[in-house]
């Protein structure tokens, strides 16, 4: 259910462009976006830091597509959003020696010290090229293509690569022992 309320905003941009346009659909994720917030906030439930990181992405880039009538602006976020999280990877393992990976599931599994690493660097490298596969089909398809692709391509990318991880980490995870 989280994942699919996490989805909400984009599978709603999907709809409503299909019905209207990329400016009606821009307007709707921000709303969207926002209102998950609000649901939240309702329920008295945390944010994760990673919805409100989101939320501004989509609010200044959805917010300047819809102020200028220009839909560059929003063909940039989800690369924003994905070398977002590439650098955050990338910072937190060279620049302060964190493997943010590790720190999100280390106790939920164990693994070696080197495959932490490597999970982190893929991870990294898979949210880099996520975000270059945007701008290529951004700027080289329709808006159209565009938009199936936001949704149907990445995630079927994710889930390509969730399952290719899984298939990895199986030789080295180890569940650990509940109390």
């Amino acid at each position: 259910m989280k994942f699919l309320f996490d989805l909400l905003p984009v599978i709603l941009f999907f709809v409503v462009f299909k019905f209207a346009d990329i400016y009606a659909a821009t307007g709707v994720a921000i709303a969207a976006t926002f209102a998950q917030i609000g649901w939240l906030k309702f329920r008295r439930r945390k944010v994760d830091t990673m919805m409100w990181v989101s939320l501004a992405i989509i609010a200044v880039f959805g917010g300047a597509t819809l102020l200028l009538k220009d839909e560059t602006f929003i063909k940039w976020k989800p690369t924003v959003l994905y070398w977002m999280f590439s650098g955050i990877l990338l910072g937190g393992q060279l620049l302060l020696g964190k493997n943010i990976i590790r720190a999100m599931m280390g106790k939920q599994i164990e693994l070696p010290e080197a495959i932490w690493h490597k999970l982190n660097w893929s991870w990294a490298a898979f949210f880099a090229l996520m975000g270059a596969a945007n701008l290529y089909v951004a700027f080289n398809f329709s808006t159209d293509a565009w938009v199936n692709f936001k949704l149907f391509g990445g995630m079927g990318l994710m889930l390509v690569f969730v399952v290719l991880q899984a298939l990895f980490l199986s030789r080295y995870m180890q569940e650990k022992e509940q109390p």
